[in-house]
């Protein structure tokens, strides 16, 4: 395995944004057209938040226990992103080592980081990534 190669060789560089004014039907269009499962939240240039898919499925399935039709319609026009978001994510260098990254997701309670060079958003690392790059490297 190569010691300190930087996470810019595995982020997604054309990374979904954003901006924190978007609504929360905005949000879950664009997981499901894009395929992808975080968007990191900004205001101007500036990372404010991250959500994630995972995020407005939890509100589904509390409508589904509700048994309410509509419900979540409802929940999506009365919530803001602001309510959802992970507010001033954790954020990492596109210098910092795969191995680097690797710790902070072993040590924390989600999957996926922006990445950034200075304070301009670069890309986007997920444990998938690293898991598929420790794979290639067995």
């Amino acid at each position: 395995m190569k010691k300190r190669e930087p996470v810019s060789h595995i982020m997604t560089k054309n990374v979904h944004s954003i901006l924190e004014t978007a609504d929360l039907r905005t949000v879950a269009g664009i997981f499901k057209s894009e395929n992808i499962h975080h968007l990191p939240i900004m205001r101007g240039n500036e990372i404010v938040g991250i959500i994630s898919s995972s995020d407005i499925n939890r509100l589904s399935i509390n409508t589904l226990y509700d048994n309410q039709d509509g419900g979540l319609d409802a929940i999506l026009d009365s919530l803001t992103l602001g309510h959802l978001m992970t507010q001033n994510p954790v954020v990492v260098e596109t210098t910092d080592s795969i191995l680097e990254i690797a710790e902070v997701f072993a040590n924390a309670n989600f999957h996926a980081l922006p990445v950034v060079e200075g304070q301009e958003l670069k890309g986007i690392v997920t444990t998938k990534d690293i898991i598929k790059y420790f794979l290639d490297q067995a």
